[in-house]
């Protein structure tokens, strides 16, 4: 589990006089991207396209300083605002909305991990793993009849007594943005590439171990490094974990229900 930005800093920048802004909704949860310029509004517009929703309330608003620099983006995580200075890169805004999210999340007991995911018959699955487990190839090989919500990081939130799925326009090798649509979550599967396909259980301990090396959380805050250890602890013993033995062909979609 990734960490490295503090949950608690405070920052001040310069306010931006002319406010143009999109909304980017990922999740349900809805950021609010300000900045003075007009073109680079219109490619923040283009890159979440799919993502958008102007009619949103957000529920945290960040002004973006163009910078020929890239430098980091100061929040204030009580108040949910700040401010972000980078370079006119519309795809630099991702590094932030994934800590944002993250944290976001881990307040009410959700997170993203390191997983591509998929909608089928209604219902969500995901597939987690490290850097060649095999997430792109499960993506690129899902069948017709099923939905690719993302194939690089995967958002779970909780729902009731439950977790649902949602797509992200984050992308890995396939290059495509994630399906903008949600699902209850039926199963995590951890991936690992053998000779056959075959699904095998996994205890409880191994699963939330093998999770918590996917899940990706940015902060140093104590309680929220706690919060996140114990919602992985509750999501393994809620939701069915199981490791996933796969060939890299379109059968082992066979044994997804």
């Amino acid at each position: 589990m990734a960490t490295g930005i503090s949950a608690s800093r405070f920052a001040t920048a310069a306010p931006i006089n002319r406010q143009l802004g999109v909304t980017v909704e990922i999740g349900g949860i809805p950021i609010l991207l300000e900045s003075d310029d007009a073109d680079f509004c219109a490619l923040l517009g283009q890159r979440y396209a799919g993502f958008v929703n102007p009619s949103a309330a957000p529920t945290c608003q960040f002004e973006i300083h163009l910078h020929p620099a890239v430098q980091s983006a100061p929040q204030d995580a009580r108040s949910r605002r700040g401010w972000v200075r980078q370079s006119a890169n519309p795809y630099s805004i991702d590094a932030m909305l994934r800590i944002v999210h993250s944290l976001v999340l881990a307040e009410e007991g959700g997170f993203l991990v390191h997983a591509a995911s998929g909608v089928r018959n209604g219902r969500a699955f995901v597939f987690a793993g490290i850097s060649g487990a095999g997430k792109t190839t499960i993506a690129r090989l899902a069948p017709p009849d099923a939905t690719v919500l993302t194939d690089e990081i995967s958002y779970i939130r909780k729902s009731g007594n439950g977790y649902h799925a949602y797509g992200t326009p984050f992308a890995g090798e396939l290059a495509r943005v994630g399906a903008n649509l949600m699902a209850p979550l039926e199963a995590l599967y951890l991936l690992d590439k053998g000779p056959d396909n075959r699904i095998e259980p996994v205890a409880e301990p191994l699963a939330a171990s093998a999770l918590l090396r996917n899940v990706l959380f940015f902060a140093h805050d104590p309680k929220l490094v706690k919060r996140v250890f114990e919602s992985v602890i509750e999501f393994v013993s809620s939701v069915p974990v199981a490791q996933l033995i796969f060939t890299p062909d379109e059968r082992a979609w066979e044994l997804i229900p």
